[in-house]
């Protein structure tokens, strides 16, 4: 008899349901909050009250979509952590009430692990023990994951995570929000060899992007000048300007070529330590074109089977929340009506 999920993802900005059948996703509907614009980044409050006016449409069209009925479900899964948890606590009492109605089982889902989970959506799927690449605005991580419900985080940040460097250079830069998706536009035609960044030296798999972050401020305000990435030598707020406007594509492509070789030294290191060559990336920076050329160039070069999850589940999406709750549910880890949301849970 076929299981049936109902999954609810309200992390952060974005409110989405998604039905998952027998590990297949049917629907994935997903509804943005276009107000953060015009502020330059995600507002909580505002973010948590959009999603009270998102999630029972959301949930609706994912029924309609998936042609399921409420009586049709076996379990309803959401996010339980991490996030903000204004956003959070909309998701996790609309499917504490909805299972309690229903009388149907309830599965917390740990975010991040879902994002690692994306790559067992579509074929092909990677065997276990796989590594994960998980980079996202809030966070950096290398995880080995040895089935299903067994993960371990090899490496992370231990400051900034790599999708925060990319919108705080696209802030400096002057770009609207988001600006990590017009980065990667922008460098798309520019030259990546134009301009020089440092790459931290952090021991082990951990990350680090604090460094650079201070080094692209630095460079800007210097309009560029010798590559100096001093504070005390400072260019005209005209002259910065119009470095910035002369230079934007090779500045996007250098940095973002900066922040993929990071990435993808740590993730060789890890591959190389562990031995293990199925190779897979995840999270919203795992949409972006040259993280996802370089993945790929660099799986061919070492002979690793790689995979990278459509962009529908890249981004926060309640499949990937979906697919997590099925693997769940087979194992029969269910949660408990007096389960809460969690802005930082470990995992």
């Amino acid at each position: 008899m076929a299981t049936t999920i109902l999954a609810i993802e309200s992390s952060c900005d974005e409110t989405s349901a998604s039905i998952c059948v027998d590990g297949s996703i049917l629907s994935n509907h997903i509804a943005g909050q276009a107000i953060h614009e015009k502020y330059g980044g995600v507002v909580p409050e505002l973010a948590s009250r959009a999603h009270m006016q998102n999630i029972l449409p959301v949930v609706s069209e994912a029924l309609k979509t998936a042609n399921c009925r409420l009586d049709d479900l076996d379990a309803i899964a959401f996010t339980q952590s991490p996030g903000l948890i204004g956003s959070l606590l909309v998701g996790t009492q609309f499917a504490k009430s909805l299972a309690l109605a229903l009388d149907k089982p309830l599965i917390a889902v740990h975010h991040m692990q879902a994002h690692v989970l994306a790559n067992l959506i579509d074929d092909p799927k990677p065997s276990f023990p796989f590594l994960c690449l998980t980079v996202s605005g809030g966070h950096t991580q290398i995880v080995l994951c040895e089935s299903a419900a067994k993960m371990k985080v090899l490496g992370e940040t231990i400051d900034d995570a790599a999708g925060e460097a990319f919108d705080k250079t696209a802030k400096l830069l002057g770009l609207p929000y988001p600006g990590g998706p017009l980065i990667d536009k922008y460098a798309q035609q520019g030259d990546p060899k134009r301009f020089s960044f440092p790459e931290p030296k952090i021991p082990g798999l951990n990350f680090s992007f604090s460094g650079l972050k201070t080094a692209v401020l630095y460079f800007l305000q210097n309009a560029g000048t010798s590559q100096v990435y001093k504070e005390e030598f400072l260019a005209s707020e005209e002259e910065k300007q119009q470095f910035i406007t002369e230079n934007l594509e090779d500045i996007c492509a250098s940095v973002q070529q900066r922040i993929v070789s990071i990435l993808l030294n740590k993730l060789q290191t890890a591959a190389i330590q562990t031995g293990i060559k199925e190779i897979c990336i995840a999270g919203g920076v795992s949409a972006n074109s040259g993280l996802r050329k370089a993945f790929k160039e660099l799986g061919e070069k070492k002979n690793w089977n790689t995979y990278i999850p459509a962009f529908q589940y890249c981004t926060d999406n309640a499949g990937m929340i979906a697919v997590t709750g099925y693997y769940k549910y087979m194992a029969k880890d269910f949660s408990d009506l007096s389960v809460t949301a969690s802005a930082r849970a470990s995992w």
